[in-house]
């Protein structure tokens, strides 16, 4: 199996290609800027020269930014490349040489507005642009291209993903204890098991097993934001004294998960552990991991010589 990764040098694809090697599974990972989506020629190039078996796509607006879905209101047009010209173009290049596509989506394709976790049948209706862009890119995968899967995953953090744990835990310090969080609920998702699932869901396809669709994946144990910032600060103040003095008197100011935010983002699993056999872990072990990585670099930056 030769798999070809698009977005390799986003966090998921980091992860992606760490099992890769593990795995002693053949990969090729163009650079970015060899795959243009407004050079369709061009990319169907590098798809025939590379023969890939399969084609994952981890490309999207501001790939591994927790904070995308803001910064794609005011770069809709960037937005709209990435997220749906992309794919696109990708789909019909993997249609003209038959090369199965993965690619990966997201919850955004939702209003939030459910209250159990969505399923693959629930009705898309996205909120903002970086929502909207996504659901186009899906669309344009299904309509031209039948062998496809289409992953949408839970609330993603890691290593490069991390914007909004580290503005928790900076808050806190800074304002003593106060920290502003959304009314909603999400499904931490580990970009580390992003990556397993995808490598999982690849090597089936590479036994050909008839499996195409859209698939939903997330972090095992939903969390409302308010509790997800309690937990990361309890684990904050296991390196950090100064966290540690906060806990006894932590203030939570609750906003309105307004437009482009949506206030769910949970994801429903039955039909991936049903088809794939893929179950769902624990997201604490990562986080823990997280934490304590995010502290030991502020420590060595704090130490280092101007």
């Amino acid at each position: 199996m030769k798999l070809l990764i698009v977005g390799a040098d986003s966090p998921i694809g980091e992860e992606l290609i760490k099992l890769l090697k593990q795995r002693g599974v053949d990969y090729v990972a163009p650079e970015a800027g060899k795959l243009d989506p407004r050079d369709s020629l061009k990319v169907a190039r590098v798809l025939t020269k590379c023969s890939p078996d399969q084609v994952i796509n981890l490309a999207s607006y501001h790939a591994g930014s927790q904070l995308a879905i803001m910064a794609a209101e005011q770069d809709p047009e960037a937005c709209e490349l990435i997220n749906h010209e992309q794919p696109s173009v990708l789909a019909q290049a993997c249609d003209h040489l038959n090369i199965p596509l993965l690619h990966l989506s997201t919850a955004y394709v939702f209003s939030g507005e459910k209250k159990l976790g969505y399923n693959e049948l629930d009705v898309v209706k996205p909120a903002g642009v970086y929502g909207a862009s996504s659901l186009r890119g899906e669309e344009a995968i299904s309509s031209v291209l039948e062998k496809h899967i289409i992953l949408r995953t839970g609330w993603v953090f890691g290593i490069g993903q991390d914007e909004l744990i580290k503005r928790w835990i900076s808050e806190a310090k800074q304002a003593e204890g106060a920290v502003t969080v959304l009314r909603r609920k999400f499904s931490p998702t580990p970009i580390e098991d992003v990556a397993r699932v995808l490598v999982a869901i690849a090597l089936q396809v590479d036994c050909h097993a008839n499996v195409w669709g859209t698939y939903h994946y997330c972090g095992l144990e939903t969390k409302r934001e308010s509790e997800f910032v309690q937990h990361v600060l309890k684990l904050a103040a296991q390196h950090d004294e100064s966290v540690y003095k906060l806990l006894d008197h932590l203030s939570l100011n609750l906003l309105r998960a307004d437009s482009p935010e949506i206030a769910n983002t949970t994801m429903a699993t039955k039909k991936i552990f049903d088809t794939f056999g893929i179950k769902q872990r624990s997201w604490h072990g990562s986080l823990q991991g997280l934490v304590k990585s995010l502290h030991k670099s502020q420590s060595q930056e704090i130490s280092s010589p101007a």
